[in-house]
């Protein structure tokens, strides 16, 4: 009897969290989880592709101190952060990760520039590869990011909204942290880093007078 008691009061808690969100909000944030998850790879893909990135340039361009010193300085910055899965519950955490992230792009886009400036690293095979691997991975980040964003955006609105909040609650759910505004449009234009174009072939010389 008390086995059969325990059982049914068991299936009716079931029922009640049930109701209640408790099952959406577990999924959901494996869903938020499994994404995170999925952005950390791509940065470290990132991440791994500079050192040797650097070194190309270097050869052809060890004058542009400045901007590979402070490439390798952002790299070091992002790596210095621990991004753990627990990350996504810490908004500060989130938001230093975020800014450190956000530096290294920009300080890739200032190394981008300054290769312009050297045709034979341009055309180098080892820049060119890097080059390609490098877009890759930015347009991975990009969807990657876009499905972080779709998955708390998910799990958020169950936290907040009733009955579910109240379960959030009880079960100490909270609202996870998202990428800011000023990331948006990085998310929505991937950086072009593309350099096979051709440069300008020079004008043809006047036809000389006698």
């Amino acid at each position: 009897m008390l086995k059969r008691l325990s059982a049914l009061m068991l299936l009716v808690t079931a029922s009640l969290l049930g109701g209640c969100g408790y099952n959406t909000l577990q999924t959901t944030d494996e869903q938020v989880s499994a994404a995170w998850a999925e952005v950390l790879n791509q940065y470290k893909r990132r991440a791994d592709l500079i050192p040797n990135l650097v070194k190309v340039v270097e050869g052809f361009a060890a004058q542009e101190k400045d901007v590979l010193l402070g490439v390798t300085k952002a790299r070091a910055s992002v790596g210095s952060i621990q991004a753990t899965p627990e990350l996504v519950n810490d908004p500060v955490a989130f938001a230093k990760f975020q800014a450190a992230q956000r530096e290294l792009s920009s300080s890739l886009g200032r190394l981008m520039l300054v290769a312009e400036n050297y045709p034979q690293l341009k055309s180098d095979a080892n820049f060119r590869d890097l080059q390609a691997q490098l877009e890759g991975t930015e347009n991975r980040i990009t969807v990657a990011r876009n499905r972080y964003i779709k998955a708390v955006q998910g799990f958020n609105v169950t936290v907040r909204q009733f009955p579910s909040n109240l379960t959030a609650m009880l079960f100490g759910f909270k609202v996870k942290p998202q990428f800011t505004v000023d990331n948006e449009k990085a998310i929505a234009e991937p950086p072009k880093v593309d350099f096979g174009a051709k440069p300008a072939a020079a004008p043809a010389a006047a036809p000389a007078t006698k």
